[in-house]
């Protein structure tokens, strides 16, 4: 308690001037990320790509596709939402229903923090302009979350502890949502959410197996405010560029990436980020095996590029213009029974260059 009311006291004057100082610099925010990594802020601990969540029309019918295609057992269940594991775990994605007037969409990123901390890493969100507030205080839309960090408590009714399992989320600037939790953290009950006991296995091995998370692509109205915003609030690099204005950031271990697209509208956004797809590293990654084994299932080869309805599936060549190889990088996606856009690859793939897009050396 006195560790954390020492870091409030530190950040306390700059809690409210922090958000007010970042909005009021939004117009001159670009590519660089020292015009946020004035003043020795701390940074949020990041270690990995951990888990997502995906708001679906049929649970049932999503938990058996993913079943289907991956052998995914059920690691955790949260009342409606199932926990599908990820590789040997504990990473995880999860499926729950959408609520009355939603659309299907990927509602967050999950990350892991070391020595994970609820009120450390709020203080340090703080830092960066991202004020605290209550889940009840927030509404509905995204950008009304904007710049706000959030805790949850998971009753023993939703799979949580009997005294709540705390759960920390916050938005950026477009309302692009976060979880942040520790690196045992698999969606179940415990304080921490990371006692999972019942696994329940799938009902086949499936039809490949994945390993881990590769990365996220996100859709901003200005993709260079937001490189600068997380470079900064996590502490990280560029590891790759898919073109001259397309950098990726590097979550640490050289290979995990969040990449963020879109146009350059200064000022406060008019309509909010969202998560374009997520992208799965599978075992024996060969493309004319995956098709046919996705072919064979149902799914068909995608017709119109502008408009992809569910049960498709489709190749992206990237070229050298976007880093890719000399003949194209192949990148390999499918979409789901409502539409949600799904992109496999190589365990190695790190957004950069050569056939496997796993040549990723050091920037300069």
């Amino acid at each position: 308690m006195k560790t954390t009311a020492r870091l409030e006291g530190k950040v306390a004057e700059k809690v409210h001037a922090g958000r007010r100082n970042l909005l009021k610099a939004i117009p001159a925010l670009t590519f660089a990320p020292s015009l946020l990594a004035q003043g020795n802020l701390s940074s949020v601990a990041v270690r990995k790509l951990h888990s997502f969540g995906l708001r679906v029309n049929d649970v049932d019918a999503s938990t058996k596709f993913y079943q289907d295609l991956f052998g995914a057992p059920i690691q955790a269940r949260q009342g409606d939402t199932v926990v599908l594991r990820i590789g040997e775990g504990p990473r995880f994605f999860s499926l729950s229903p959408t609520s009355e007037g939603e659309q299907p969409n990927i509602s967050h990123i999950g990350l892991s923090v070391a020595d994970f901390d609820v009120d450390v890493i709020r203080s340090q969100l703080a830092e960066h302009g991202v004020s605290r507030a209550s889940p009840q205080a927030l509404d509905r839309p995204p950008l009304n979350r904007a710049m706000y960090s959030w805790v949850t408590n998971r009753s023993a009714d939703a799979g949580g502890a009997a005294t709540g399992t705390q759960e920390l989320f916050f938005a950026d600037l477009e309302g692009l949502t976060y979880q942040l939790a520790s690196e045992n953290h698999c969606g179940g009950a415990g304080p921490a959410g990371d006692v999972c006991e019942r696994l329940e296995t799938a009902p086949s091995s499936g039809l490949m197996q994945l390993q881990d998370i590769s990365h996220f692509t996100n859709s901003m109205v200005n993709r260079d405010r937001a490189n600068a915003f997380y470079t900064t609030v996590f502490g990280k690099q560029f590891q790759a560029y898919q073109g001259p204005t397309s950098p990726i950031v590097g979550v640490g271990d050289g290979i995990q990436f969040l990449m963020y697209t879109g146009g350059s509208q200064a000022g406060r956004p008019t309509r909010p980020g969202s998560i374009n797809h997520v992208c799965f590293s599978v075992a024996n990654f060969e493309v004319d095996r995956i098709l046919a084994l996705l072919t064979d299932y149902g799914l068909s080869a995608r017709e119109n590029p502008r408009d992809t309805a569910a049960f498709n599936h489709w190749i992206s060549m990237r070229m050298p213009n976007r880093g890719g190889a000399a003949g194209g990088t192949p990148e390999l996606y499918f979409s789901d029974p409502d539409g949600l856009r799904i992109q496999l690859q190589d365990a190695g793939y790190c957004g950069g260059g050569g056939y496997l897009g796993d040549s990723c050396p050091p920037l300069v």
